[in-house]
């Protein structure tokens, strides 16, 4: 997909952010390697509002593996812009990344992530783009890609995402979306089409009750365990019920970009569409992604720039599906390609953290929570490191 990323961005917006290439990138993420050096038991998650400090957590939870990724993703920078990498070569950062990782192969035997078990897959994956034979790596994937598909309820067409004390009570929500990718990752080592089939469902049910006619999105569908039947859609991130929360939003994009890119049914490709042109229609004037599109202004509505990260990241791979499926016509690939090159530029113009342990501050976590968790740094918006590989000044 890197490749790919790389041409898009070539053919289409050769000029890309400074921050992008910071050497502040490898040296913040090196310093969150030492402070957790061996077998990692917490990973960072959020940072402190003020000091941009790191926040850690056991490792039983859904953020712990974009840490150890983006050490793989520094490993393929190390290959493609060394100049940035301050002098760590390919082997020291996947020598990281593999150590990282260690903490989380524990959860292989009990987790409480529920359906973030995509999640934690991550570094496991990028392992195996490596080290194809690697046993540690060949167990997680397919161990947690089983966690999630026992989730799976064929009588709703989804895997249940959050738990709730009423049996009955089958709760999705659009977050979800993203661990689908485990599914089809333990079905290529396995050969295991069932698995497929469960992502296939749960997309087309997403698509169907998550996502509504003008390409917006609820946050979170009850449907009935024991009839199918939704019961209610509404939100527990976002404003209102009615409203639509950014991140969940970025993750739609991505993922039904995704689902296109395993399948290439077009339908999610329709609807990777509609959600990017919901999300690019309503970041306001300014640039800056707000935590929920249809929050008052007044008082001011907080940023995400985490939201703004996902919807980049995905908003690339449209573009690398659209240029795959029309490549005498660039058109479309284009219009993607250049939406996220502009988040990218106004959000790190906006939220870059220099003296933070962050790449970037001003991330919403919880804008509902009392108190409010928001104006921090996330792990996952910590998307520059990815992005980064795909082209070099």
């Amino acid at each position: 997909m890197l490749a790919a990323l790389s041409q898009t961005f070539a053919a289409v917006y050769p000029q890309l952010p400074p921050q992008l290439f910071s050497p502040l990138i490898a040296q913040k993420l090196l310093t969150s390697a030492q402070r957790t050096p061996g077998i990692p038991t917490s990973y960072p998650q959020y940072t402190t509002r003020d000091t941009g400090v790191w926040l850690y957590f056991g490792a039983d939870t859904w953020t712990s593996g974009f840490l150890p990724a983006a050490f793989y993703a520094l490993a393929e920078r190390a290959t493609i812009c060394p100049l940035t990498l301050n002098g760590m070569t390919t082997t020291q950062w996947l020598d990281i990344g593999r150590s990282s990782a260690t903490g989380e192969i524990p959860l292989e035997v009990h987790t409480s992530v529920g359906h973030d078990v995509g999640f934690l897959s991550f570094p496991f994956v990028d392992e195996l783009t490596i080290n194809p034979t690697n046993a540690t790596a060949l167990q997680a994937v397919k161990t947690f890609a089983a966690a999630l598909a026992a989730r799976f309820s064929p009588v709703v067409g989804c895997t249940r995402s959050w738990d709730a004390a009423d049996p009955d009570d089958f709760q999705v929500i659009i977050d979800n979306m993203m661990n689908l990718e485990v599914l089809f990752n333990a079905a290529d080592l396995t050969g295991n089409q069932t698995l497929c089939q469960i992502a296939v469902s749960h997309a087309d049910k997403t698509m169907m009750n998550h996502v509504r006619a003008d390409g917006s999105s609820f946050h979170v569908v009850d449907y009935n365990a024991t009839t199918g039947a939704v019961i209610d859609q509404r939100t527990a991130q976002g404003y209102s019920n009615s409203s639509t929360w950014s991140r969940g939003q970025a993750w739609g994009i991505y993922s039904f970009a995704n689902m296109y890119r395993r399948t290439r049914l077009e339908r999610y490709l329709v609807t990777a569409r509609r959600m990017a042109a919901y999300f690019l229609d309503n970041i306001p004037a300014d640039g800056i992604v707000p935590w929920d599109f249809n929050a008052p202004l007044n008082p001011p509505r907080p940023a995400d720039s985490s939201a703004a990260m996902i919807a980049a990241n995905g908003l690339l791979l449209l573009a690398q599906q659209e240029r795959s499926l029309y490549p005498t016509n660039q058109s479309g690939a284009s219009y993607f390609a250049n939406a996220a090159i502009k988040i990218l530029d106004d959000t790190t113009n906006a939220f870059w953290a220099p003296t933070w342990q962050s790449l970037l501050s001003n991330g919403t976590v919880n804008n509902p929570a009392e108190p409010p968790n928001n104006m921090t740094g996330t792990i996952y918006g910590n998307d520059l490191v990815r992005l980064g590989i795909a082209s070099c000044h």
